[in-house]
């Protein structure tokens, strides 16, 4: 009785089927890798872009406070420079958690909140509320770009594992919203009031 013989073409089939399959899961996982790599190449340039940025604010906030009309206003600018002075330290402790070295990269939109302070206190009176007033939603809306940046931060630190760097980006997250409450509370307590006392309003002025 003849005996059947495997066909020579099914081995190399099966073969050729298994090194698809392995070249398959190569891919898969050299994609997985890249956007591994990708997040992990925005996150640090993130950290960069928020390090130059805490930089620059501790020099700005000190022309901020020099520029205030009331105590509570310089009070809580000095207290956020203090603040800030840590946050950029804290940043440093990020990047050694990370294993790189803190370097900082311009960041085009802190550069442009600071000019418009500075064009605040250039176009209004010194020691008027409306000066401080001014200077409170220019220090908020630096506040709250910082609180995007760290709170985008902290869920990509979160999304990645890395429980080190979360937690001290939720350490000065939470500063940063504190800060903004701290702003609205001094505006609100008595700061906007006497602005809106200090010049009657075009639109209520009779022809």
């Amino acid at each position: 009785m003849a005996t059947k013989q495997k066909s020579p073409q099914t081995n190399t089939g099966m073969a050729s089927a298994k090194q698809s399959a392995t070249s398959e899961q190569k891919e898969n996982t050299s994609n997985q890798n890249n956007n591994s790599s990708l997040l992990e190449k925005f996150f640090i340039d993130q950290l960069k872009d928020i390090y130059y940025a805490e930089q620059q604010l501790t020099k700005a906030l000190v022309e901020m406070k020099e520029a205030t009309s009331t105590e509570e206003l310089e009070d809580a600018f000095d207290t956020h420079a203090k603040q800030t002075e840590r946050h950029v330290k804290r940043l440093e402790k990020v990047f050694q958690s990370l294993e790189k070295e803190p370097e900082g990269k311009k960041c085009e939109a802190i550069e442009g909140l600071i000019r418009e302070a500075k064009t605040i206190i250039n176009e209004t009176q010194s020691g008027t509320m409306t000066r401080d007033a001014a200077l409170i939603i220019a220090a908020q809306k630096i506040e709250h770009y910082e609180i995007a940046t760290y709170g985008g931060l902290l869920q990509l630190a979160l999304t990645m594992e890395r429980e080190k760097a979360a937690d001290l980006l939720e350490k000065t997250l939470r500063e940063e919203e504190e800060t903004d409450l701290l702003l609205t509370d001094v505006a609100e307590s008595f700061i906007n009031i006497e602005a809106e006392e200090e010049k009657k309003y075009s639109w209520n002025q009779t022809a």
